[in-house]
């Protein structure tokens, strides 16, 4: 038996901004991994601290870790529209982020 495309496919991306020697984003990567184990997930990590991130860097330098939470079929996230997105940012939990992914996955159907 082979798993169809639809089963391949994760309903939601989580998009995790973070920097380095930043001990709450090694904790936030940890949680997304429980997360992962029972919700998998399409991700995406920001260095928000990289010359090209400068957008980013401008949002989120002092609030690192934040994640995006959204429907893997919307387009990658833009800083311009950070103020709509679905997001947790510091401290969070796997229960505060499977609940945020069901949002998401309800507002899809």
């Amino acid at each position: 038996m082979y798993p169809s495309v639809r089963l391949l496919q994760h309903a939601c991306r989580i998009t995790l901004f973070t920097r380095a020697n930043c001990s709450l984003c090694t904790k936030a990567k940890q949680t997304l991994s429980e997360v992962w184990d029972v919700k998998p997930f399409e991700f995406k990590e920001i260095d928000v601290m990289r010359p090209e991130e400068k957008n980013w860097r401008n949002l989120y330098e002092f609030d690192t870790p934040v994640i995006h939470i959204n429907s893997s079929k919307k387009s990658d996230e833009l800083p311009e529209l950070a103020s709509q997105a679905k997001k947790l940012m510091h401290r969070f939990s796997a229960e505060e982020v499977k609940a945020k992914m069901n949002v998401i996955e309800n507002e899809t159907v």
